[in-house]
């Protein structure tokens, strides 16, 4: 079976790659002119680029290619598409129909217009399940109770946040938010929260509730840890089994270099 990977920037698409190679599968890969990392062109046998827009030439792709399964991988900012790209007539009936134009109505229009085709969109993850975040600590180094408090209490903020769809990431400092992310993404939430608040900052990253696996799955790695250093940052909670952690090794060696505590937190029910 052939799977298709819509490619969006950063490095998850290039994992998804090699997580593909392991099993033995082939990758039909549609990469974003706006978006996708020019260097996948070196490590995928088989690629086409077009533009964020053109939904009909990248479906037309895929059945090409046989493609019944296919991922997306890689953040796609849907700013882009008010941001001058042009959409494709295909494209356009789809905005058109939308109630609304968030990330989940976006992407989920995307998946419908595929699943019309006969292609089914997949888990994100599904070759790549082991760099799913675990739960309880992570670090040599335990949250301390002021963090913990922090944790329940940027749980709450970012589960609602995640719920209206507006963010995944909430920066708190002795039980008070101090940044909220909107689409300027985490590691600019976390520098924002340092010019407000710097020391002592508690970063909490969630899944949304009833986080769809198929796309937007929260992500957090080295670029993380080195941004709450320098924003003076102590503790990362994220959603275990719903987080993707690149680098995994790497990432938390360096937050025990920097006495920083990464935990994997639920949400009490």
């Amino acid at each position: 079976m052939t799977y298709g990977l819509i490619a969006g920037n950063g490095k998850f698409p290039f994992l998804v790659i090699e997580g593909a190679r392991r099993a033995g599968e082939h990758l039909a890969v549609v990469a974003i002119k706006e978006e996708t990392d020019p260097a996948i062109d070196q490590v995928a046998d088989d690629v086409i680029w077009v533009g964020l827009g053109q939904l009909g030439r990248m479906i037309s792709h895929f059945k090409s290619r046989n493609v019944s399964r296919a991922m997306m991988a890689g953040q796609v900012k849907h700013i882009q598409l008010f941001s001058g790209s042009l959409p494709d007539l295909r494209m356009v009936k789809m905005l058109w129909n939308l109630p609304r134009r968030n990330t989940d109505a976006l992407i989920g229009g995307v998946a419908d217009e595929m699943a019309k085709e006969g292609i089914e969109l997949i888990d994100s993850t599904y070759f790549n399940r082991d760099l799913l975040a675990s739960e309880g600590t992570m670090t040599r180094r335990k949250p301390t109770g002021d963090e913990s408090d922090n944790i329940l209490y940027g749980l709450q903020i970012a589960s609602e946040l995640g719920r209206l769809d507006l963010g995944q990431t909430v920066v708190v400092r002795a039980k008070a938010c101090v940044a909220i992310e909107a689409m300027e993404g985490t590691d600019a939430t976390i520098r924002r929260a340092g010019e407000l608040a710097r020391g002592k900052l508690t970063v909490v990253k969630v899944a949304k509730p009833g986080q769809d696996m198929r796309f937007d799955v929260p992500v957090v790695g080295t670029p993380t840890i080195e941004t709450m250093v320098e924003a003076g940052a102590t503790c990362l909670s994220v959603t275990p089994g719903k987080t993707l952690m690149f680098d995994r090794a790497e990432m938390l060696a360096l937050a025990d270099r920097h006495k920083i505590s990464v935990v994997g937190s639920r949400m009490e029910t």
